[in-house]
């Protein structure tokens, strides 16, 4: 069998980790088979084992993939010409917007699950967030220092945030109806509205 180009490698990698959010959206991840993944993305099952040794591999590339979209968003975020609650206000709002996606709320609950019993899924996730709240604490810490942002332990409103996130995804995951996305941005706006200086 020919050997792959790098940027075709990379390529059918992606289609393999696009295709288990399609199958995770419906089935969840740890419910998901190989043999399904491999189905949705049109590939065999040997060219999946040449990506990922084992399942677990994929749920890391699923938190990888969508590590780095939050990381896409929070650098447009950055690059627009907004003062510190605004700031916060965009990337709040592009987070919950993720939480509407059924597959992005199906894998998070399956990452906190496998995160009880797997130190090596937890260390990894809490990589991820360590990184996620230092970058937001320094976005607070500016908003402090401009005058755009009340008086606030800057790490603490960070891993706030991040925290109901999260959380709001769990729920979310778990009872579908307990709440409307829409309600959830207007709450969050008034809480924002609350760190704002006069």
């Amino acid at each position: 069998m020919p050997r792959l180009a790098p940027a075709a490698r990379s390529e059918r990698r992606q289609q393999l980790v696009d295709a288990a959010w399609r199958c995770a959206a419906s089935r969840g991840f740890q419910s998901l088979t190989v043999d399904e993944v491999c189905a949705e993305a049109g590939v065999s099952k040997g060219s999946f084992y040449s990506y990922f040794d084992q399942k677990q591999e994929l749920l890391f590339a699923l938190m990888d993939d969508d590590a780095a979209a939050i990381d896409a968003i929070m650098e447009e975020v950055l690059a627009a010409d907004l003062g510190g609650v605004d700031r916060l206000r965009r990337f709040v709002q592009a987070m919950l917007e993720r939480g509407e996606d059924a597959a992005r709320l199906q894998v998070r609950a399956d990452l906190w699950a496998e995160m009880a019993t797997n130190p090596t899924v937890r260390e990894r996730f809490a990589g991820v967030m360590r990184r996620r709240r230092v970058a937001l604490r320094s976005w607070i810490e500016e908003g402090i220092e401009s005058g755009d942002i009340v008086e606030v332990p800057p790490n603490a409103l960070a891993a706030t945030l991040l925290a109901l996130g999260d959380g709001l995804m769990l729920h979310a995951g778990l009872d579908p109806a307990g709440f409307r996305w829409t309600n959830v941005h207007r709450s969050l706006d008034a809480l924002l509205d609350g760190i704002a200086a006069s």
